[in-house]
């Protein structure tokens, strides 16, 4: 498999180290301040940033806001995105790679109405289901795509709704099913006052159809600048640092998010159990791509009928330089 290996790599690699005053790094999330992102608030607020001579800012995300666009745009230096979003952006010719995994496992779920009949996935062909957009969609488009059921609506295929912030199209019961987090909305919609037991849950680590989630990715370009190369190695050493603390401080960790929410959206309560979840995805990882993941998402994606995701097996997509790099010292 190709891996990106240019000579900027090296080169950039003997400035770590150096005293650079306060370089700024603009980090476009994946979604809204919380928990999820807590490894980058807590190497903000302990300080990691700082000591890397790095000035970060940390962009929230939103359900109108796709950042490969943003990346695309020039308003962020690095995004945190799922990886089926970043490799579709890739064929579809922006050229992003992945330089850190945090998350080594995935959180993604889908959550059902049981009394709408559906106990298997493929119970869900002729019903209503809700999921953000903006490239979230497709690991759930790539799993539809194997079982052969449609999402535009026809008979006996699925009718996909844009969800948002909540949980309230399912709810409402304008929809049969909703996707949602192991750390986030399904909880939402417990603490709407649903039982557990009136639900129908399917995990898609469970199906083998998980996909790697909130990985770090830039531009393929921005890799050619030795400057740049040297200014991610301590982004992600800082932000691996983060991550650390958090997974050992959860509690500490949820309340370091909750003073960066600006909104004010997020309750006490929810956070806390947010990051306890979050855990459980970044346990036991350090930063590194498992390859293993890799292939299994890119052969979820491909794996898609007619539709696949994507239609080719990506190269250049990753590299572990800086990620090697940040973890040698």
């Amino acid at each position: 498999m190709k891996r990106i290996t240019m000579t900027a790599f090296a080169a950039g690699l003997g400035l770590t180290g150096m005293a650079q005053a306060q370089d700024t790094v603009n980090l476009q999330l994946q979604w809204v301040t919380q928990a999820q992102f807590a490894g980058y608030y807590v190497a903000l607020e302990n300080g990691y940033y700082d000591e890397e001579n790095l000035d970060v800012n940390i962009m929230p995300g939103g359900p109108d806001i796709a950042p490969p666009q943003v990346l695309a745009g020039g308003a962020a230096d690095v995004m945190l995105n799922w990886m089926p979003s970043a490799l579709a952006a890739r064929e579809a010719g922006l050229p992003v790679v992945n330089i850190a995994q945090p998350f080594v496992r995935s959180g993604l779920m889908l959550s059902c109405w049981a009394d709408t009949g559906i106990e298997e996935p493929a119970d869900l062909a002729g019903k209503t289901v809700a999921h953000w957009f903006f490239g979230n969609e497709y690991p759930f488009l790539s799993w539809m795509s194997q079982l052969g059921i449609p999402v535009d609506g026809s008979e006996g295929g699925i009718t996909l709704l844009q969800a948002g912030f909540n949980v309230d199209p399912l709810l409402q019961r304008q929809a049969d099913c909703i996707s949602t987090m192991t750390y986030n909305e399904y909880w939402q919609i417990i603490d709407a006052g649903v039982s557990p037991d009136e639900l129908v849950t399917f995990k898609y680590e469970d199906y083998d159809v998980a996909t790697l989630e909130d990985g770090i990715w830039t531009l393929e370009e921005n890799l050619e600048d030795p400057a740049f190369v040297d200014k991610m190695v301590r982004f992600v050493r800082a932000s691996m640092r983060g991550w650390q603390w958090a997974a050992e401080n959860p509690d500490d960790a949820a309340m370091i998010v909750l003073d960066y929410d600006e909104t004010g959206a997020q309750t006490e309560e929810h956070q806390l159990r947010m990051m306890r979840e979050i855990g459980l995805l970044v346990e036991g990882g350090d930063g590194r791509l498992d390859e293993v993941a890799y292939q299994r998402t890119v052969d979820t994606l491909l794996a898609g009928g007619s539709d696949p995701v994507i239609s080719s097996v990506p190269e250049g997509a990753f590299t572990h330089v800086i990620t090697e790099a940040a973890l040698a010292e």
